[in-house]
């Protein structure tokens, strides 16, 4: 086995295509076929499900590119403190529930390195995804929030993936909705407000149970709900639909523009006066890369700037 192989199957992996992961590679195909037939010999298993309508992962595969990743990422953690030179690109991705301080901290981040010398990626995913990317080490870090109502499970689920929460602020609850909407100029907003217009809430897919809502109070029983699968339609909505959705309150002006506010909530007498705790989930044990470490200090950053810490 050679890191050579493993970065190839991780490659076909993400890809989904031998074709694909050959061209990022700079490698003809059939040399990439040969070296993870040799890795599957080599290990007397089968990574890659073959067949016309493409490859998938078999069951030993996806345990394997799990591993895989594990000591790749620490070859690159080693490669980014000691090494010198080299034309092996660096990679570095983060996975967050969508936070515009989140991207905004990404983007401060890699002003610091030469785009050219590493691969970097975030992804703005549902909150299952989050926790899936960071367990197979597609992301080295992932950005979601606990609350009273959901902290138990989500806690059990990190446990079960060898992962592991760290704090970085408590937010109390805001109504965040276009500047124009009828509601715009109340201190306080509450749920008897809000009844006669639209919750958006960012669509989670199969997993839709509660716990992996990304808008607190996501077990209360709305009349009207729009789900959306981006920030850029969450915003379409407050506008043209005076749709709302509850946040932290943590807004980034400019990725998402003036035109949007957040408004104080308070919710009914027989609600849990609940807040958001955000952090970052990494592997449990795991020293952060210095990609890492920068990210993190950016968003700590931020939350200073804006007088949040």
């Amino acid at each position: 086995m050679t890191l050579t192989q493993l970065r190839y199957a991780i490659t076909i992996s993400e890809t989904g295509s031998f074709n694909k992961a050959a061209q990022i590679l700079y490698v003809s195909q059939p040399s990439l076929s040969n070296a993870i037939h040799d890795l599957e010999d080599e290990f007397s298993i089968t990574i890659f499900h073959r067949s016309g309508r493409g490859i998938s992962l078999t069951n030993e595969g996806v345990e394997f590119i799990t591993y895989a990743r594990q000591v790749y990422h620490q070859y690159e953690s080693l490669l980014d403190k000691f090494g010198k030179n080299g034309n092996l690109k660096k990679k570095f991705g983060v996975s967050t529930q969508h936070y515009s301080f989140a991207t905004k901290s990404f983007v401060e981040m890699v002003k610091k390195f030469n785009t050219a010398e590493y691969d970097f990626a975030i992804r703005e995913t549902k909150t299952r995804e989050v926790i899936d990317d960071v367990s197979t080490q597609k992301s080295e870090i992932g950005i979601l929030y606990l609350s009273n109502f959901n902290k138990n499970m989500i806690l059990k689920m990190l446990n079960s993936a060898d992962l592991e929460f760290h704090h970085l602020i408590n937010c109390q609850i805001y109504v965040y909705i276009y500047k124009d909407h009828p509601l715009a100029k109340k201190e306080i907003i509450t749920f008897d407000d809000l009844k006669d217009y639209p919750n958006l809430s960012f669509e989670q897919g199969d997993n839709s149970s509660f716990y992996f809502s990304e808008e607190i109070y996501a077990n209360k029983e709305y009349q009207r709900m729009v789900k959306v699968n981006d920030r850029a339609t969450m915003l379409n909505m407050m506008r043209g639909l005076y749709g709302f959705t509850l946040c932290s309150g943590i807004i980034c002006q400019e990725l998402n523009g003036d035109d949007y506010i957040a408004v104080p909530f308070k919710p009914d007498e027989d609600d849990v006066d609940d807040n958001m705790s955000i952090g970052y989930i990494i592997k449990k044990n795991q020293i952060l890369s210095r990609m890492g470490s920068l990210y993190i200090e950016e968003i700590k950053n931020y939350f200073k700037k804006y007088n949040l810490l």
